[in-house]
């Protein structure tokens, strides 16, 4: 354990455990956290606040967080000459549950993104977004209310692999020449190239993943997103894959749509409903008919654009959190960038951080202060208290607060249960 190079442990707290295939959560747990780049400094300085003034709150100082800060982007670039240090790495694997901030890729970095490779190295293969309405912010669509979904994103296949090939080198000539010799495939000279893989075993294992948390949760229907009519041997293995993993790993605990149409009616009571929604007409069914989706499962890039769809008709990126999880591993992170304009000007908005930080909390067992955090943010943003990205879409009596000043007014709202 342990053996950084850098990164200094708190004085007190102990690492979570896997322990027979569950969380062992201490009552003062090791969390690593990365400040990120940008606006990351300011979100996480008043989420931090924030988390640990609803462990407070809910436990009485009983419970309470060790906070261990390590490293990634700018910061991570000052501090080891690299940014992506493997200090930062070995303490997220050690400690099993983390929490960053927004990270900046400089372009000339090597990196395709700092994000890409955490969750790569990390194989933290489920990006998994929860979007729900919050009373009170302003929304594109009239009834955002009815949007309640949880997005599982495959994170480590699809063109997201980052295999591909630049137009004109000598890798994209290879590539396009075996295509041409070995099987008749004719592709432009003047092509990048990039190559898609989705397999059996990355598919089933977020699907997995997916169904275990309806489960758990009680939620009504998981849909698998794809583009299978196209693209037959990588999206359409992708719903083969799930539906297999549904029928034959839970059949006593789903039914799918076909076999409700048939002569499954009488079996449906209490049960999960498998479906599928060609990916084009996902993005329009979320505007029609959002109340018939629930848990949503799809390959990375679909993933990737659809999440952020269904975020913006519930206000936006900055109201909604993120999480990337392993098999035990998890990664908390808001969901939208590091703005650097912003940087060190107090007015962003900290909510998807706070949001972030409540998953982290539920997912450790902590539930009772992720509900106070859940409810305080609400009350707040009901009260018609906001930082100025949605309070310039309200016409009316609005008081904008800056970033610190949002987290003090969730803070006030705490205790009001």
């Amino acid at each position: 354990m342990h053996g950084f190079r850098k990164l200094r442990l708190p004085e007190s707290g102990e690492a979570i455990k896997v322990v027979d295939g569950r969380l062992c959560v201490p009552d003062v747990p090791i969390i690593p956290f990365i400040e990120g780049d940008g606006i990351g400094p300011d979100v996480w300085r008043a989420a931090r606040r924030v988390i640990d003034a609803a462990v407070e709150v809910a436990y009485c100082g009983y419970r309470k967080i060790a906070w261990c800060e390590a490293f990634a982007g700018e910061k991570a670039l000052k501090l080891y000459g690299e940014l992506l240090p493997e200090d930062t790495l070995k303490a997220i694997d050690q400690f099993v549950v983390a929490i960053k901030g927004p990270l900046t890729t400089p372009p000339i970095s090597g990196y395709r993104s700092l994000n890409v490779t955490l969750r790569q190295e990390l194989d933290l293969y489920a990006c998994v977004r929860p979007i729900k309405w919050i009373e009170g912010v302003p929304s594109p669509v009239k009834h955002p209310e009815k949007l309640d979904v949880v997005i599982f994103r495959e994170t480590t296949e699809d063109v997201y692999a980052g295999i591909e090939w630049e137009m004109g080198s000598d890798g994209a000539r290879r590539v396009i020449q075996f295509l041409r010799e070995e099987f008749n495939v004719i592709i432009p000279e003047d092509s990048g190239i990039g190559i898609k893989p989705i397999s059996e075993r990355a598919t089933k294992r977020l699907v997995r993943k997916a169904i275990k948390y309806a489960l758990e949760n009680g939620r009504k229907s998981i849909t698998i997103v794809h583009k299978g009519n196209i693209m037959k041997f990588t999206e359409g293995a992708f719903a083969q894959w799930a539906y297999e993993v549904a029928l034959n790993e839970f059949r006593e605990h789903v039914v799918t749509q076909r076999e409700i149409k048939e002569a499954f009616k009488e079996h449906i009571a209490g049960r999960l409903i498998i479906k599928d929604v060609l990916a084009d007409n996902m993005f329009q069914q979320v505007l029609t008919r959002p109340e018939d989706y629930d848990v949503i499962v799809l390959p990375n890039l679909n993933g990737d654009y659809l999440s952020d769809a269904c975020a913006a008709q519930v206000g936006g990126l900055g109201i909604a959190p993120g999480a990337n999880f392993g098999d035990y591993h998890a990664l908390f992170e808001p969901t939208h960038g590091s703005a650097p304009k912003y940087a060190g000007k107090d007015v962003a908005n900290p909510s998807s951080m706070i949001l972030s930080g409540a998953m982290m909390l539920q997912y450790i067992g902590w539930r009772e202060a992720a509900d106070l955090i859940y409810n305080a943010l609400s009350l707040t943003i009901k009260s018609q208290k906001m930082t100025q990205d949605l309070a310039r879409h309200i016409d009316g009596d609005v008081k904008v607060l800056r970033c610190s000043e949002f987290a003090n007014e969730v803070i006030c709202h705490l205790h009001h249960r």
